[in-house]
């Protein structure tokens, strides 16, 4: 099935292992290709910028040893349940998380884990996830019920920087096979502001420079785009990227866009998305910004 044909049909919320990944109500499942354009959009693309070009943060095969991409594991109510000590346990969900034998970390840095319980549809994700002794400790982590669109509470992180949840932002190759990603991705740019927009909780940045985005500010591809001469795996994430666009979730690399490995990913045609720069886009005109 093509874009165009995928597009034609219901929508509803995405789905993954036979649970919702979030209410199709989610601002992670909700077009902006008809809102407004914030008025600092041009100084805020600059910021990250203008001239710098679209990356696809995920694909097929190993970078340094690891998969490229977030990677997760569906895990189920047999999995057996780990308790977990955490650097910032003020801001973390205690658990126990589902960590199966050989669970799929993140390379990297980072080290997310990302975690579903099919039976209960239940999200678990986890930062810098290591082991210590004989159990696990983690930077921080973060649950939710795939069936909700309930936060964080206000100023709290999760595995993200934003306080946002990692799973709905990910591009997914299964996707990508039915012919369309119905939710906005995950993106990252290197510099922030000390302040976060709605559905974000949380910054990571002490500077207060209005020309800097602040966390889950939310761009989008320019309707006035040509996306007909990409392959099909780069035009269905930029499709996907002019109608529910990008959130910005972490501080990293400028426009790098997120999503989990699969050996069916084509390299080749996810680089051709580097043919995209950050002039293509707009921010979307956000809710209330916060501040401490």
């Amino acid at each position: 099935m093509g874009v165009a044909a995928a597009a034609g049909g219901t929508a509803g919320a995405p789905r993954l292992a036979g649970c919702p990944v979030f209410p199709s109500s989610s601002p992670w499942n909700r077009r902006v290709d008809r809102l407004p354009v914030a008025a600092d959009s041009a100084t805020i693309v600059a910021s990250i910028g203008r001239d710098l070009r679209l990356h696809a943060d995920f694909g097929s095969g190993l970078w340094q040893g690891a998969p490229i991409g977030i990677p997760y594991d569906v895990v189920q109510r047999g999995t057996p349940r780990s308790r977990v000590s955490f650097d910032y346990a003020d801001e973390s969900d205690r658990g126990p998380y589902p960590i199966p034998r050989g669970v799929h970390v993140e390379g990297g840095g980072d080290r997310h884990a990302i975690l579903v319980d099919r039976d209960a549809c239940r999200l678990y994700e986890l930062y810098a996830l290591r082991r210590a002794g004989g159990g696990w400790r983690a930077g921080s982590g973060a649950i939710w019920s795939l069936r909700s669109n309930r936060l964080r509470p206000a100023g709290w992180t999760s595995a993200d920087a934003a306080g946002l949840p990692i799973l709905p932002g990910l591009a997914r190759y299964d996707e990508v096979a039915r012919g369309a990603i119905r939710h906005a991705l995950r993106f990252t740019a290197p510099r922030t502001r000390r302040a976060y927009v709605w559905p974000a909780r949380h910054f990571a940045s002490d500077s207060t420079d209005p020309r800097l985005p602040p966390m889950g500010l939310r761009l989008r591809l320019k309707a006035s785009f040509d996306t007909r001469p990409f392959p099909h795996q780069a035009r269905v994430v930029l499709v996907a990227l002019q109608r529910y666009g990008m959130m910005l979730a972490d501080n990293g690399s400028s426009w790098y866009v997120s999503g989990a490995p699969d050996r069916r990913w084509s390299n080749a045609q996810l680089h051709t998305l580097s043919r995209v720069h950050g002039s293509d886009f707009e921010v979307v005109k956000p809710a209330a910004t916060v501040r401490p």
